[in-house]
């Protein structure tokens, strides 16, 4: 489980994942208060359906995508929260934009 560090626990922004709301800190990235949170996976994997959860936090690995504010395959751990977004769990494979 994670937990927040004491100091400056001024959750002023909220969120929607997948219906309910989740407070943020200002300058929280949407995969950091969805595992503060304990809301559970970001996304499932295309073969098996796999819960997985962000893992490098750097925008490498794309385990974190997640449907922002209705556009696809969003890596949350390179988007900041912000009041109001709307956020779901991306489900099985991306899709290729041309």
């Amino acid at each position: 489980m994670y937990k927040r560090l004491p100091e400056g626990d001024d959750l002023t922004v909220k969120i929607e994942f997948e219906g309910q709301s989740v407070a943020a800190r200002p300058g929280d990235t949407v995969a950091a208060a969805i595992l503060v949170s304990g809301a559970g996976h970001t996304r499932t994997t295309p073969v098996t359906g796999a819960p997985r959860l962000p893992y490098c936090m750097m925008g490498v690995c794309f385990d974190c995508l997640m449907e922002i504010d209705g556009v696809p395959n969003q890596q949350a751990c390179l988007v900041e929260v912000r009041d109001g977004m709307q956020v779901k769990r991306q489900v099985g494979a991306r899709g290729v934009e041309e």
